[in-house]
């Protein structure tokens, strides 16, 4: 797995969830929140010039079924936007992101209407780990094709 970090978005209407990997690719951790009405553009560009990561994730919605839903729109107007910061974007399905953060909140002994903001920065964690995840399986799957090359 490439050194550098990583950063994962949950993009919504209100706010976007942010987080974000550890420099050797293994830990997602929670960042915090952008506000989605203001200049998040500016704020995320902050973000990649301080951190450096070598690729973006953004939870891409989706109902159960695997249908898109109606918040698809906005997800890849956002997804468009990040294109100007010239870095691979990895969108993840994320069904039951949100949900699972939340159950996690209250598991925690947390109200999870006090935390809002915290679940959507938990819920890009959760997005972030799936990228980790898929990006681990297939360096695995490189490797062991190589491997099998050189014997």
């Amino acid at each position: 797995m490439r050194n550098g970090r990583r950063i994962a978005f949950d993009y919504g209407d209100v706010r976007i969830g942010v987080a974000m990997s550890d420099a050797s690719g293994l830990l997602a951790t929670p960042y915090g929140v952008i506000d989605s009405q203001g200049d998040f553009l500016a704020e995320i560009g902050l973000l990649i010039a301080e951190f450096e990561p070598i690729y973006l994730a953004v939870g891409i919605p989706r109902h159960l079924s695997g249908s898109a839903s109606s918040k698809m729109g906005s997800v890849e107007g956002f997804i468009s936007s990040l294109a100007n910061f010239n870095l691979p974007i990895i969108r993840i399905d994320e069904r039951l992101t949100t949900v699972s953060a939340s159950r996690s909140l209250r598991e925690s002994g947390k109200n999870a209407k006090e935390s809002k903001s915290f679940i959507d920065a938990a819920a890009a964690a959760l997005i972030l780990e799936m990228a980790l995840n898929q990006e681990t399986a297939q360096s695995q799957v490189i490797g062991e094709i190589g491997h099998e090359q050189h014997e």
